[in-house]
């Protein structure tokens, strides 16, 4: 199961279409969903998660808890969306894309891609690449 929750003013447009994307990466990928939580928030609700958590004083876009047991996903995923609007700014992109690059990156993580070194995170974009090209196919 899949959980969209809003603690800010914005929605997902199509919030069936993004669950099958996902639900297709994590078969993909080798997994199961057991059940992923989605929460888009703005950034201070975002920082106080990252520094009572995480003990980071920084603003992030996401933070994902994972709960998985071997191959079963589950977790709680939260997205700033004044962070992706921010990065997407950026990065020369809509916010679309941004966001769902967000979205799949936090499935990612529970997929067991990590992105600490220079060597991950190449492998992590590809990945999120990947599956982007997927969204739309």
């Amino acid at each position: 199961m899949i959980n969209f929750n809003y603690e800010t003013d914005f929605s997902l447009d199509d919030e069936h279409k993004i669950s099958n994307w996902i639900l297709g990466t994590i078969s993909n990928e080798g997994f199961k969903l057991e059940e992923i939580n989605y929460v888009f928030c703005n950034d201070d609700y975002l920082h106080n998660l990252n520094v009572e958590f995480l003990n980071h004083d920084t603003l992030t876009d996401i933070i994902s808890f994972d709960y998985s047991v071997g191959r079963l996903i589950q977790g709680d995923i939260f997205i700033s969306v004044e962070r992706v609007e921010d990065n997407a700014k950026d990065f020369s992109v809509s916010f679309e894309e941004e966001l769902r690059r967000v979205i799949i990156h936090g499935v990612l993580h529970y997929c067991g891609y990590k992105d600490k070194t220079e060597a991950e995170a190449s492998e992590m974009r590809d990945k999120e690449n990947h599956y982007l090209t997927q969204f739309n196919s």
